[in-house]
């Protein structure tokens, strides 16, 4: 809540804060800080100087500190005893450069209407436009300084920025005062700093009242009190700023009220104690220092009075112009002509829309609540989902890499078979041609020893045996008998790009998306009121596909062909306006970016035999008075006035009735039906949206569209009932006085969608009842007149 409490300019707590037109607020001293004067309103005086800021300091914040505590309020009336920081902001435009002076030109174009915008310069961070404070003259005091530059702000025009919306409002010749003090802002902030406690370190509240215009260090005790200015004054500064004189002779002079209670004793305070102003701080300082409205113990705190006419308590709430006022300005000021209603009323009936506008908001943040306990809930789902998909993860990867190690170790047995098998082939092939050669060497030493032999006789006797011999051995080196078997080279192959491929691209993908399955109806949930049905599903349990939202689909309550009524994400819905006594069959699928799924099984249901309905508060006129739940209208008017029921009807018979609780000076209440658009500041059946018949104490007639037809004698008093009876099936409208049927059937060829309607004004009272069968036992029509 302490950012509520917050000044947009200071950045602190509010001090003595004012409603702006806008209904933002901003602390008097700041206010002087932003505030600025149109071009007819400039006085040309020296440069002002820029007070230092410290660091992280806002610049309005600055001046409103360097400010001194007085009063504009009361100032810029006729008078001013303070304000230094506004009689700056409005003098020293002055010095202003030419874009600085086409901004006031802008914003003095739209002041006469009291209400404008500009583009700010000079801004501080927040966009505020904060003019310096003017130096006071050599030799004068700080006091006559302030009083100088009040006299002369109060005589010019001057002008206030929102620091929020940035909407400007001209000040009238009461300056800042005439916006009013917000007391209960004030009262808030008091309450929020006492159960703070005391701030460590803050200065203990003074023994008594201090002036706030003295320039004596330590000030002066205050004598008096201006109660319309709000500031405390010592002997010599009343006589010098405040004299009782002038503007001022109206200003009432009390004593200054006791000091505030010290921290301990404001914290041992009764809850609810009603206190003033905190004192002052971070730029803005209350009356007194310390509160002028604040008393100690459980003393009550000032009621507010009207700025206009001093004295006076608010007592009367203007509607026009949505503000408190007090009686004389009802009777004598600018408020006279306007709708004014009971402040205490007014106060009541606010207090409700804001507690109504509250559950609202308490609903949201409900909602707001369970959404971050859910968003949390996610957090820690992704969490453990992280987790598990991490192990997932690290446990498919070891897998790849236990699958890839074992296809090594097989294409290793590989590599070793073929190498041994290659290292056998050669070794077999070296050890049969050795043995081959060693032969062939044995044969051929042979031969050339035989042929070294000189004995012809011997030699022939084996020389054929060795010629074949020789020629056999030749022969066994036949071709390819010296190449070898097997290849040095291994003929083995390894294509491992694809796989480094698919490693390399080795991803998570997106799993196809499926269709959703079949929603399943929550039976429990479904359910029919009047004419409108509530249908609720939700997906199966472990449902892995997504979902991107529903379409729901009925029928037209007589087997007709089924028709979208719903698409959306919401797994809750509710159909209005259905034809009662019908039954109606709903189904509802779901889909996604893949398609749509099947359908879920239909429900039947059936709406109200009969309608149960009430006085719509929401389409009536403004004259209308509803109460008892709805049910009973009567009207503030001299006028009739039309009001509408919260049903509507195209099918099915229909009978409604209404008794008469009130019946003065004979007036001439109409009943009937209308359609929705009907004009609601004139009897009802003078357009042609609307069906009635409207009576008084001897007769009746029945109108559409201004028509007069069917005057029938017999009338209403105090007491009567009146019936309407609706037949869409027959498209007829008949009206019923005390079960008595009044006249011939009023209308015919009645088709289309009505609602029920009754126009009145201030002399009837009626209630509606409702959910009434249709009357078998109804008396014969009386014969109508001319």
């Amino acid at each position: 809540m302490e950012e509520e409490l917050k000044c947009p300019v200071c950045g602190s707590l509010f001090r003595e804060p004012i409603i702006l037109p806008c209904s933002h607020n901003v602390c008097l001293p700041c206010a002087r800080t932003i505030a600025v004067q149109t071009p007819d309103g400039e006085q040309h005086l020296p440069q002002p100087l820029l007070h230092s800021r410290g660091p992280g300091l806002p610049a309005a914040a600055a001046a409103a500190a360097a400010a001194p505590p007085l009063d504009h309020e009361a100032a810029a009336g006729p008078a001013c005893s303070g304000g230094g920081g506004s009689a700056a902001s409005g003098l020293g435009g002055g010095a202003a450069g030419g874009g600085d002076h086409a901004d006031k030109l802008s914003l003095y174009s739209e002041t006469d209407s009291g209400y404008g915008s500009y583009t700010p310069s000079l801004k501080s961070p927040n966009g505020v436009r904060v003019l310096p404070m003017v130096p006071a003259p050599p030799g004068s005091s700080a006091a006559a300084a302030r009083g100088a530059a009040c006299s002369s702000l109060s005589s010019s025009s001057s002008s206030i920025t929102c620091p929020q919306c940035h909407r400007s409002a001209s000040l009238d010749h009461r300056g800042l005062r005439g916006f009013q003090r917000n007391r209960l802002l004030e009262a808030i902030v008091h309450r929020y700093q006492q159960g703070r406690g005391a701030v460590p370190g803050a200065p203990a509240a003074p023994a008594v009242a201090i002036c706030q215009l003295c320039d004596r260090t330590p000030p002066e005790p205050a004598a008096t009190l201006c109660e319309q200015c709000d500031v405390l004054y010592c002997a010599a500064c009343q006589l010098k700023c405040h004299p009782s004189r002038g503007p001022f002779a109206k200003h009432r002079l009390v004593q200054p009220p006791p000091p505030p209670p010290a921290p301990a004793e404001a914290a041992s305070a009764s809850p609810g104690t009603a206190q003033g102003a905190p004192s002052g701080g971070g730029g803005c300082k209350s009356p007194g220092g310390a509160g002028a409205g604040a008393t100690g113990g459980s003393a009550a705190r000032k009621s507010p009075t009207c700025p206009e006419h001093d004295m006076e308590h608010y007592s009367m709430y203007c509607v026009s112009c949505r503000t408190p006022v007090c009686y004389l300005c009802l009777e004598e000021g600018r408020h006279s002509q306007h709708e004014a209603k009971p402040l205490g009323a007014v106060w009541k009936q606010h207090k409700a829309q804001l507690s109504q506008a509250l559950n609202g908001v308490s609903d949201k943040a409900k909602e707001a609540k369970e959404f971050l306990v859910q968003l949390k809930n996610i957090l820690q789902q992704i969490q453990e989902n992280g987790l598990d998909y991490e192990a997932c993860l690290v446990a498919q990867c070891d897998a790849l890499v236990d699958a890839l190690t074992r296809q090594k170790a097989k294409l290793l047995t590989k590599v070793t078979k073929e190498r041994e098998h290659k290292l056998k082939m050669v070794w077999d092939q070296i050890n049969h041609c050795t043995l081959k050669l060693r032969q062939s060497t044995g044969l051929m030493e042979y031969c050339l020893e035989v042929i070294k032999e000189n004995d012809p006789a011997g030699f022939l006797q084996i020389s054929d045996a060795l010629i074949k011999r020789v020629q056999v051995s030749q022969e066994q080196w036949v071709k390819g008998a010296l190449e070898p078997k097997v290849s040095a080279e291994f003929d083995l192959t390894l294509d491992s790009e694809p796989l480094l491929q698919a490693i390399h691209q080795l991803d998570f993908i997106q799993m196809k998306c499926r269709v959703p399955p079949v929603p399943l109806l929550q039976l429990e949930k479904c359910c029919t009121r009047n004419n409108s049905v509530t249908l609720a599903w939700r997906m199966p349990p472990f449902t892995h596909s997504p979902v991107d939202g529903y379409i729901l689909e009925l029928d037209d309550g007589d087997g007709g062909q089924f028709r979208e009524v719903y698409v959306g994400k919401e797994t809750l819905c509710t159909i209005d306006g259905l034809h009662f006594n019908s039954t109606y069959n709903a189904r509802v699928k779901a889909f996604n970016s893949s398609g749509v799924g099947p359908y879920s099984k239909t429900v039947v249901l059936q709406t109200s035999d009969v309608a149960w309905f009430t006085f719509d508060p929401n389409s009536g006129h403004r004259d209308i008075i509803l109460s008892n739940d709805n049910q009973t209208a009567t009207c503030s008017s001299y006028d009739d006035r039309v009001v509408l029921g919260t049903a509507a009807f195209s099918k099915g018979v229909h009978y409604w009735e209404l008794h008469v609780d009130r019946y003065d000076n004979h007036p001439d209440p109409a009943f009937g039906v209308a359609r929705a658009s009907v004009v609601k500041d004139m009897m009802l059946g003078k357009d042609d949206k609307a069906w009635a018949m409207y009576v008084d104490n001897n007769r009746s007639w029945f109108m559409h569209c201004n028509s007069h037809t069917n005057r029938t004698e017999g009338g209403v008093c105090k007491g009567a009932t009146v019936g309407v009876l609706l037949d869409l099936n027959k498209h007829t409208l008949t009206f019923f006085i005390n079960g008595q049927q009044q006249g011939p059937t009023a209308f015919s060829h009645v088709d289309g969608v009505f609602m029920p309607a009754l126009s009145l004004n201030r002399n009837v009272q009626v209630t509606l009842h409702t959910g009434l069968e249709v009357p078998t036992n109804l008396g014969r029509p009386k014969l109508s007149g001319n």
